[in-house]
């Protein structure tokens, strides 16, 4: 047995505060199967991948970190959900509901949506469409790990078997049974794991003093670097603007939008679709915030990056503070700046001083790191952010399962909002697709689809104009 990392434990506490869930859309071909069928194979396939037969354990008192534990799949984890209409535009209605609720992962940590016979789904050309959407726990996976996790799920027999003895995915066998009734195996487990907690304590106290100071040092070391030039220097900070301002209620809607593209639409020659992206989005927040009267100075994006060491947490990931330039009116110095400070903030996110604090988390004792949870301001927005919006961007690979019959088309996925962020873009790509998806609060952004009318545009002229200034003379 073994407690969760401190770094997944506060992605659960933070759920009871907020909403974090992730939510992973797949669209299919809908070839007709029943219902029935869809969810027994969904039954059998999440069987047989570890991490989806976890749930998680908290102890008393948070003695120590929650841990996972066994359990069956349940009826209620597959939801068929009946449109008034079965069409896209009453989808993504569906969806922005969705989006504001969480599972607890002390009952499931999943839960999928399903929704039959779409109409007018992008890229389906007439052919209805089944749309199903992952929802997740924060606390079971982070984006990378997340969409391994949905392609094991859709890849059939084979792809579930891999997902078990891939490093990726891979959860400990634990012999705790969820029974759920006193003397079961895993309430011994819990009185166990407590007393290991109260043992580990002053070990943990001690480690965290010990570590704390090399983590004072690694910072000293850190910014000596940074004024000798030898390692880019942190991401700026960033005014807030009128899409960061915190309502009293909290996000009380959730809206959704998906723009989907073939990926020859958005590749340029020596840029990432990430560049790419964030190049539309400095145009299209731009003139949207100009729109509503608000024209900004600076705008930035926090960009989540995954990171290649593995660790013993299932969410191992910085956010990148990048600057988007919007001062610069050169469309492609504008596109060179944004790719030269999003490496930048990538090399120092990798730097091995970095990890220093995640070291010192990681011995924190769990009493401590869930009081200060609880007592973190996340209604109040700070004088100064990382960044106006949040672009997340995963590649999940080739379009090479399917479900209920059917091939899948696109994918997407939609970060959560909070009292800074009220606008978030995810960027996915699968096959020969790459989505940009909007996730916002209609009381902070209240016309999403003029928004994304902005986004659609800037993001042509993103890529026309890089195209145009690549090409050779004539």
């Amino acid at each position: 047995m073994s407690a969760m990392a401190p770094q997944d434990a506060t992605m659960y506490w933070l759920s009871k505060r907020t909403r974090n869930d992730l939510f992973l859309l797949y669209c299919f071909a809908d070839r007709g199967r029943p219902t029935e069928q869809l969810r027994a194979a969904v039954a059998e396939r999440s069987a047989r991948i570890a991490d989806l037969c976890l749930r998680l354990r908290e102890l008393p008192a948070d003695i120590d970190y929650p841990f996972w534990t066994r359990c069956e799949f349940g009826a209620e984890q597959f939801v068929e959900h009946q449109l008034a209409e079965p069409n896209w535009s009453h989808l993504l209605e569906v969806l922005g509901n969705l989006l504001g609720t969480g599972v607890d992962a002390a009952v499931h940590a999943w839960r999928l949506h399903v929704f039959r016979s779409v109409a007018d789904a992008p890229g389906m050309a007439g052919e209805p469409a089944l749309v199903v959407v992952l929802q997740m726990s924060h606390a079971l996976a982070d984006g990378r790990r997340a969409s391994a996790l949905a392609r094991a799920l859709f890849s059939g027999p084979d792809g579930a078997d891999r997902a078990i003895s891939s490093p990726a995915v891979a959860v400990r066998q634990w012999a705790v049974r969820d029974r759920s009734r006193p003397g079961s195996v895993a309430s011994d487990g819990a009185l166990i794991a407590s007393a290991l907690g109260l043992l580990r304590m002053p070990v943990r106290l001690s480690a965290t003093v010990v570590r704390g100071y090399h983590a004072f040092r690694a910072q000293q070391r850190l910014a000596r670097l940074t004024e000798a030039g030898e390692l880019p220097p942190p991401g700026p900070d960033f005014p807030p603007s009128v899409l960061n301002r915190s309502a009293a209620e909290g996000v009380r809607r959730n809206e959704a939008r998906i723009l989907v593209f073939p990926a020859e639409d958005l590749r340029v020659p020596g840029r990432t679709v990430t560049v790419v992206v964030l190049t539309a989005v400095s145009l299209a927040l731009a003139r949207y915030l100009a729109d509503r009267g608000a024209p900004p100075q600076r705008l930035g994006a926090q960009v989540p990056m995954a990171l290649p060491d593995p660790t013993a947490a299932r969410n191992n990931y910085r956010n990148l503070g990048v600057d988007l330039f919007v001062d610069e009116p050169d469309l492609c110095l504008r596109a060179d700046k944004i790719a030269a400070a999003l490496a930048d903030r990538r090399v120092r996110a990798r730097h091995p001083l970095l990890s220093a604090q995640d070291r010192v988390t990681a011995t924190v004792p769990a009493p401590m790191l869930r009081r200060d949870v609880d007592r973190f301001p996340l209604d109040a927005v700070p004088g100064s952010i990382a960044g106006h919006t949040v672009v997340s961007s995963v590649d999940r690979g080739p379009a090479d399962f399917s479900f209920g019959g059917g091939d899948v088309r696109f994918t997407a996925g939609f970060p959560a909002l909070g009292s800074v962020m009220h606008l978030t873009h995810g960027v996915h790509g699968l096959g020969d697709t790459v989505t940009i998806s909007l996730h916002a609060d209609p009381a902070v952004l209240p016309d999403i689809n003029a928004y994304a009318a902005h986004l659609r545009a800037a993001l042509l002229e993103a890529r026309r104009t890089s195209l145009d200034s690549a090409a050779p003379p004539v």
